[in-house]
């Protein structure tokens, strides 16, 4: 056993990289964060290797800002730790540290691998289960190891700040240049190791705008049954990550192209085959698209309301059918599509109870006399739920006048919103007068 470890770690590569100079990919180290230039420095200048990864190599490549860098060494955790003073360890699955650099955060991780030894998995490490889904993947390894166990070509490159270079393993460079998401290893059991990788396919091709490789995108359609297998927590984060990518609209097309809509959303297959479904989630999509380019804060409750919204429309209208008075009806509705929801992706409490303010308050819009529309005013939720219905105007699901007049009120003086005020909208509802009470007795 120790024999094979030790002849795992030392021996050579069998297939070393390709190392790409920087007057062919033109990155100059001051591309990469002051913080992220010290972390790597610091842990050569302790006889470790630290390289850029993932990501952040990718955009670089691509002419785009990274959102943050990455780091991966051959250190392990708790040299790490001994290095940077202000830096944690975190994680329990895969430990990895923070390291701290004012208000930027760089994650350090270290070298890793796929698939454990033999002996290893005599001790529970690099377990499968009956799908081929990795269920445990903790285990230390070599660089060309960590190339190997990562998803995609693209995201296996290694920048070098020190000597300006990149290091590929797996012709990433050139499918970057060539606009090609190609998976490293076979696609079919690479999937099945993890089935959030189908959905990271479709994410990040519609993200950088590359077409999937055919043998990678081949095994998607057959294989897609596999994500019912995967902890509702981790797919609802990683649906998060696709709706909220900025490139929303390609990534549901493209989920639906693949097969990959069906059971993730519940039904959200039939919305999008209704043209006033259709047309409100693409609203929708494309409002949460143009915030992110614009880099303006993005609700998930909101965007989820969206998503849900026709369903809680076609329960609430059924139940009402049935002879439910509206109020009543409107909860039960939003109980149903979330109790459904709920069984396929877990959608946090803290969303779930925005969404349904958002959903209750769309039956308020249309009720703009009396006293009404100032209490809906001063409703905290009023400008999700305002956002919403303007949503649903540009759908053509409600009559687009009510949307303009709400603007119009919104902005209007005291006087001036007197007089916007509906009196034929709804008949007033007459107070009971209790009757006055007899006079008392002399």
């Amino acid at each position: 056993m120790i024999r094979k470890f030790i002849q795992r770690v030392f021996e050579k590569p069998k297939n070393g990289p390709v190392v790409i100079p920087l007057k062919k990919h033109g990155i100059h180290r001051e591309s990469v964060s002051s913080c992220a230039r010290k972390v790597t420095s610091s842990l050569q200048e302790a006889g470790f290797s630290a390289f850029i990864v993932g990501g952040a190599v990718r955009d670089l490549l691509l002419g785009r800002k990274p959102k943050d860098f990455d780091v991966a060494t051959d250190a392990d955790p708790d040299q790490v730790r001994a290095i940077f003073r202000r830096s944690r360890i975190i994680g329990r699955r895969f430990r990895l540290v923070h390291v701290m650099c004012g208000a930027e955060v760089i994650e350090v991780s270290t070298f890793r691998r796929s698939h454990a030894s033999d002996e290893n998995e005599e001790e529970g490490e690099g377990r499968t289960d009956v799908h081929g889904r990795v269920l445990a993947d903790n285990v230390f390894g070599n660089m060309e190891e960590d190339a190997q166990r990562r998803d995609f070509t693209v995201n296996a490159l290694f920048y070098d700040p020190s000597t300006e270079e990149i290091w590929d393993y797996h012709g990433g460079y050139a499918d970057l240049r060539d606009s090609r998401l190609r998976m490293i290893g076979d696609p079919a059991t690479r999937y099945r190791e993890d089935p959030v990788r189908m959905l990271r396919a479709v994410r990040f091709a519609a993200k950088l705008g590359m077409k999937l490789d055919r043998k990678t995108e081949a095994p998607i359609e057959t294989l897609g049954e596999l994500l019912q297998h995967v902890p509702e927590a981790r797919l609802f984060e990683e649906m998060l990550k696709l709706l909220m990518s900025g490139h929303s609209v390609p990534c549901i097309l493209e989920l639906r192209r693949a097969g990959l809509h069906h059971g993730l959303l519940p039904m959200l297959d039939v919305i999008l085959e209704q043209p006033m479904g259709e047309r409100f989630v693409m609203a929708a999509l494309r409002n949460t698209d143009e915030r992110v380019a614009e880099e303006k804060p993005v609700s998930p409750a909101f965007l989820f309301a969206s998503l849900l919204w026709h369903e809680v429309l076609a329960a609430w209208k059924s139940a009402q059918e049935k002879g439910e008075r509206p109020v009543p009806a409107l909860f039960d509705a939003m109980d149903h599509v979330l109790g459904v929801q709920q069984e396929k992706l877990a959608i946090p409490r803290r969303y779930t109870a925005t969404m349904k303010e958002i959903w209750s308050l769309q039956p308020r819009f249309l009720q703009r006399s009396g006293r009404r529309p100032y209490l809906l005013l001063e409703h905290p939720r009023f400008r999700a739920g305002f956002d919403f219905l303007v949503l649903r105007c540009q759908s053509g699901e409600v009559d687009s006048a009510v949307g303009k007049w709400w603007e119009d009120f919104q902005a209007a003086s005291g006087e001036a919103r007197e007089g916007m005020l509906l009196h034929d909208e709804a008949p007033k509802r007459r107070r009971r007068r209790r009757p006055k009470a007899a006079p008392a007795a002399a």
